[in-house]
């Protein structure tokens, strides 16, 4: 029994220096290829819920270094730069907003704010971001005109949290092909048919995500449902990533910080 008792403990020592130290500080590149006619041809990459603590100095040009190898037509931000509702606790926005300027995409960066950013003081982080080149949707859109003649609409919500999303008005005369950015995926069902792919986080993907049981903890309506990856309903398709950072707890088992490559073809 105490040998048992002993090998127990040890693998949980184990799998909390795992999930404490290692795995919340690895990233990820999680790759996904969709057929569409309308964007073939087109590379996104989006982050989200970056959540960068006022140590993470490195780890935020880590995260640049990784985007940036990916030589993206478009990126794509979801909010919940900053950690906490105090700057002690956060890198502070104007330095994580001077560095994501430095991300390089052949037709802008585009993001909303999460709850996060919002409790902190949501036109600061919106100002900072805008002032190095990245601009804020809070229910707009932007249309791009990329390669062979062809254009693209970007639209962002509110956060759910802490603003009013508006789907109506944040698609104002825009049509295919439409990519919508909300920082929480519940506004989903919400979302017509015309848009092309929605895509979320906040989850994070449930941080510990249990074998055979799933993710612990989703904070959303939905509960698992929407916790994180590719999501089709009808003729709808939805990406939840499971974002960079932490929050609440600073761990993650099984649930890998990431970032999204999308591929249209």
């Amino acid at each position: 029994m105490k040998k048992i008792f002993k090998n127990l403990s040890i693998f949980l020592l184990i799998i909390a220096v795992w999930a404490i130290f290692i795995e919340p500080n690895m990233l990820i590149v999680k790759h996904y290829k969709i057929q569409n006619e309308n964007l073939k041809g087109l590379k996104i990459v989006y982050a989200t819920d970056f959540h960068f603590k006022n140590n993470e100095f490195k780890k935020l040009k880590k995260v640049i270094k990784k985007i940036n190898r990916q030589d993206a037509d478009i990126v794509l931000f979801g909010g919940d730069f900053v950690n906490g509702q105090i700057y002690e606790k956060t890198l502070h926005p104007g330095v994580i907003a001077k560095l994501l300027g430095d991300v390089n995409s052949k037709y802008g960066i585009y993001s909303v704010l999460g709850n996060h950013d919002c409790w902190l003081d949501e036109n600061k982080v919106k100002d900072y971001l805008v002032k190095y080149g990245i601009n804020v949707l809070s229910n707009q859109n932007k249309v791009i005109n990329i390669a062979d003649n062809r254009k693209i609409y970007i639209a962002g919500t509110e956060d759910l949290y802490t603003g009013k999303p508006d789907i109506k008005k944040t698609l104002t005369n825009t049509s295919s092909p439409v990519i919508l950015l909300s920082h929480s995926p519940d506004i989903f069902p919400e979302v017509p048919d015309f848009v092309d792919l929605t895509l979320a986080g906040h989850t994070h993907g449930g941080q510990v995500n249990i074998p055979f049981v799933g993710p612990v903890l989703v904070p959303s309506e939905y509960g698992q449902k929407y916790a994180a990856g590719l999501i089709s309903e009808d003729k709808k398709q939805m990406i939840v990533s499971r974002g960079i950072g932490t929050s609440i707890i600073p761990i993650r088992f099984n649930c890998f910080p990431e970032i999204v490559v999308i591929t249209f073809y």
